[in-house]
Formats: C-alpha cells, structure tokens, sequence
C-alpha cells in the first residue's frame, strides 16, 4: 500500500511541477500582453491629446500677446480724455479676452495657467495704480507705455513658461 502511494505520488510530482510552471507562464504573458495593451492605449491617448494640448498654449499665448499692454494701448484707443472710461474699457478688453479662453486651462498646465492668470491680474492692477496718477486717458496711456518700456511685461513671464511647457509636451 505504502509503495502505491509513492508511487502515485511519484506520477503527480512532475505533474503537478508541470502544471505550476506552465500557469506561472501564462501568468507571465497574460501580464505582459496586458501591460502592452495598457502602454498602446497610453501612447494613442498622448498621441490625441497633443493636438489639443498644444492648440491651447498657442491660444493662450495669444492671449498674452493681445494683453500685453504695448500691443493692448496701441489696439485700444481711448474714446475721450476720461481716465475711467478708459480704464475700464481696457480692463473690459482684458476681461473678455480672458472669457474667451477660460476653458484652456482644462488641457495646460498648472503653472503655465496660473501665470497667465497672474499676467492679467498684474496688468489689471498697474492699469488701475497707473490711473490714479493720471489726469486723462491721454497720459495714462503714455505713462504705461513708458513703466512697460522699463520693464519686462509680466505677459513676457507667462509666455516663458508656456514656451517650455510646450518645450516639455513636444
């Protein structure tokens, strides 16, 4: 009886080795073919995606060209002398601009979003400093055109980093 045993058990060993190795085979490739379904699905997301991403920093460097204050005083005349009026159709050409390209910030990055949106802001808030000290539209327009001369543009920083986030996607 012992000897049967044995020898029953003599006949299942390699059977039961064969059969551990050929599922842990074909866990191996199972694992893998999923993995490469995974790393092909990823790489023809990216591959959509990059036409949109990339359509979205372009927008909003536009964005930062149209709100650059040299390039935004030259395209925006002031209707009359007062210095309000034109501040606020200023502050409202800046604002639509930025309406129009709110959705973008769903395909940029972060950082490059939260410059352009600190351009605005920044630029918004010089208008408004620079208009205190300004007796008509007239000279507020001059007076910013001379602090930017001096200056770098916080749009130039925005565009900086939009550039090398593309720099990144590319």
């Amino acid at each position: 009886m012992e000897d049967k045993l044995i020898e029953g058990f003599a006949y299942a060993l390699p059977a039961l080795v064969a059969g551990g190795v050929a599922y842990l085979m074909f866990s191996s490739f199972l694992q893998r073919d999923e993995n490469e379904k995974k790393h092909e699905a990823l790489v023809t997301k990216k591959k959509e995606s990059l036409p949109i991403k990339l359509q979205a920093y372009e927008r909003l460097l536009l964005f930062c060209e149209r709100i650059n204050p040299a390039k935004l005083l030259t395209r925006v005349n002031p209707i009359g002398d007062d210095v309000n009026s034109y501040v606020h159709l200023l502050l409202a050409n800046i604002e639509q601009e930025y309406e129009h390209n709110l959705v973008q910030q769903i395909y940029v990055h972060e950082d490059a979003w939260k410059a352009v949106v600190g351009s605005k802001l920044a630029i918004a808030n010089k208008i408004r400093t620079t208009a205190e000290n300004s007796n008509n539209a007239k000279e507020l327009r001059e007076n910013l055109l001379i602090d930017y001369a001096q200056v770098e543009s916080p749009t130039e920083t925005a565009i900086a980093i939009i550039k090398q986030q593309v720099k990144k996607l590319i």
